[in-house]
């Protein structure tokens, strides 16, 4: 039977990286059922709502939805989408495995990291005040103690089920005492129970440095939303950037796969976009379904078919097009599987 997802093409370029990643999918011979929906500045623009009721509606019934990049305003306009998402289906865990893929031209080879960031609260919960009279304006980072539980508990298990042998936690507990630094004593609270992986913690500033000096000495990675953020963009720059990283949000029965990039207006329509994001996005939702062969088929078929540079498409150096990439990736995906 096929899965019910929802599908989101997004702005810009998202269209095109979402039917070249959905060519994709359709040649690992899982099938999916798509409701196609709108959100962001398009659906802002024909509807009115940058998150029409119909687009919530129909992830409300499908639990599953694959999203392409969306355009949110600097400073003024709507509020994120990708936020609204992440909160309103308490998607609790965004996970960002970063990994390299050749001819991506990083500063380093063989990096495999894997990043989960709480995705609902900190300072991405919205709380903010503003006092017109003194010209104070004030953001809550509100931690608690059920939303860190969750998601570094979810950490521990995801990186033993996938192998990792360590995980880092992240924090600023020598300033944040109270947020972070509950943070970090239930994170070693947590820690005990799982022997078997091992646990350390870092300070935020410490991890960047680290992270771009020696990589390759970090497994996996659990830190608050901010944070998260921030690291997790680190994390894709070392090896080639937001383009080749995929993105998972991951709730109790919910799940919303997304590329992470920006969606890219000044060549939307070119067809010259790398949709690279979203298929590996699209990986790890047939990772979440169960579907491992189709999901191994794709991450291999990326591999092969970077390892021709002419392959590639022209933010690579290659000369291929939107859709020619998304059908030499199929065309491999069908070769593996066989």
């Amino acid at each position: 039977m096929a899965y019910a997802a929802t599908l989101i093409p997004g702005d810009g370029i998202g269209p095109e990286v979402t039917a070249a990643t959905v060519s994709v999918l359709e040649a690992t011979g899982v099938a999916f059922d798509w409701d196609e929906q709108q959100a962001g500045v398009g659906a802002y623009e024909a509807t009115g709502d940058a998150l029409p009721d119909a687009t919530v509606a129909s992830i409300e019934r499908t639990r599953l939805a694959l999203k392409g990049p969306l355009t949110t305003p600097v400073g003024t306009g709507f509020r994120s989408i990708n936020v609204r998402l992440r909160q309103h289906f308490d998607c609790y865990a965004n996970v960002r495995p970063c990994e390299t893929l050749p001819n991506t031209h990083g500063p380093f080879e063989g990096v495999d990291l894997l990043l989960y960031r709480e995705n609902t609260e900190g300072l991405y919960a919205g709380i903010e005040y503003f006092d017109e009279r003194n010209q104070i304006a004030d953001s809550i980072n509100r931690i608690t103690r059920t939303g860190s539980e969750r998601i570094i508990r979810y950490a521990f298990e995801d990186a033993k089920r996938r192998g990792r042998k360590r995980l880092t936690l992240v924090h600023k507990a020598n300033i944040l005492k109270e947020s972070s630094g509950m943070f970090l004593r239930i994170g070693r609270e947590i820690a005990a129970d799982y022997p078997d992986v091992e646990f350390d913690d870092r300070i935020i500033d410490n991890m960047a440095m680290q992270l771009v000096i020696r990589p390759d000495e970090y497994d996996a990675i659990v830190t608050t939303n901010m944070f998260g953020d921030i690291l997790s963009d680190l994390m894709s720059g070392l090896v080639g950037g937001l383009g080749v990283t995929g993105s998972a949000n991951i709730g109790e029965d919910c799940a919303l796969f997304e590329a992470v990039h920006g969606s890219a207006p000044d060549i939307a329509g070119q067809g010259i976009a790398n949709p690279t994001a979203l298929v590996r996005s699209g990986e790890m939702m047939l990772r979440y379904l169960g579907e491992d062969a189709a999901a191994e088929a794709i991450r291999q078929a990326l591999h092969d078919v970077y390892s021709d540079p002419s392959t590639l498409t022209s933010d690579l150096g290659g000369d291929a097009s939107t859709s020619a990439f998304g059908d030499r990736v199929a065309d491999r995906v069908r070769a593996v599987l066989a």
